[in-house]
């Protein structure tokens, strides 16, 4: 009897561990909001080895803080997954949400841009109707849009508490609120909390409070919404290298550079380490029976 060799064992691309940028990033500012345009290194956002699959296909998906970092990936991950995008974002970042739209029509999907401040309830309002407007259908809405400042609870005034507030909870709430009528069973809702609201972390006390608030409006919509067919869930993400971090008021040149080495991992996520977590929690053909939860990618053990 002939027996055939055993075929050599090869590693395929998906086991590799991705190449990450050396852990010390260049010190580095920006005035907020940022852009990511100007981060340096430029953050991975596009996911090279991720096999998309047609699992948002038709799909009309509104993306808040599309324009750069975890918006921006998740914006692009969607459109490769078969969605038409609308992102928002404020104008001052027009620069960087040329270069995700440009990306998306580049993969023959539309994309609407909508700038404005998510502050106000005319302007979520306006943001959803355009969208809906444009694309005739609203079936995943994205809220992503944060603020974040380093500041010590004493130092810590109403201008500064009232904008972290408005820019991520109060959007947060409005956002649904203008959306569910335009939303069919089947639809979606998608938030970014964070690590802050599940740990803690010194000096980000209102922004921490915001990011907890986001898990449990979650829970609660998921609870209210679940009768209609439509899913309510949250990424909590650890450290991902974004515009946020340059562009904290709180933070110097010097700590943006050890940014995320004090993870186990020791360096922060890149945002296309978190957009196939939305479209898992976007798409029916993986996650029809997941509503409700916080998924923590926080590079950590839970």
């Amino acid at each position: 009897m002939t027996r055939s060799k055993p075929t050599p064992r090869v590693t395929p691309d998906a086991a590799r561990p991705v190449e990450q940028p050396e852990p010390e990033f260049p010190a580095q500012r920006q005035e907020p909001p940022g852009l990511e345009a100007d981060l340096e290194p430029a953050p991975r956002w596009r996911g090279e080895r991720y096999r998309p699959a047609d699992k948002l296909k038709g799909l009309v998906a509104l993306v808040t803080g599309g324009d750069s970092g975890i918006g921006r990936s998740v914006a692009y991950h969607f459109a490769r997954e078969g969605a038409d995008v609308s992102i928002a974002y404020l104008p001052e970042e027009e620069e960087d949400a040329v270069v995700i739209a440009q990306a998306i029509e580049q993969l023959g999907r539309r994309c609407l841009r909508v700038p404005g401040d998510l502050r106000t309830k005319e302007e979520c309002n306006r943001l959803v109707a355009e969208t809906v407007e444009e694309f005739g259908r609203l079936d995943v809405l994205v809220h992503n849009a944060a603020w974040q400042n380093h500041k010590p609870i004493e130092e810590l005034d109403d201008d500064e508490l009232v904008r972290t507030m408005e820019t991520n909870v109060h959007a947060y709430l409005r956002l649904a609120r203008a959306a569910v009528p335009h939303m069919k069973a089947g639809a979606s809702i998608l938030a970014t909390g964070s690590i802050v609201g599940l740990d803690g972390s010194d000096q980000l006390a209102d922004y921490g409070a915001t990011k907890g608030a986001i898990h449990s409006i979650t829970r609660c919509l998921a609870k209210e919404l679940q009768g209609r067919g439509i899913r309510v869930n949250c990424v909590a993400p650890g450290p991902v290298w974004t515009p946020l971090n340059p562009s904290d008021t709180g933070r110097d040149r010097k700590e943006v550079a050890r940014f995320g080495q004090d993870s186990p991992m020791g360096r922060p996520a890149q945002p296309e380490e978190l957009a196939p977590a939305f479209v898992y929690l976007a798409s029916n053909s993986d996650s029809s029976y997941v509503t409700g939860i916080v998924l923590p990618v926080t590079g950590e053990p839970a």
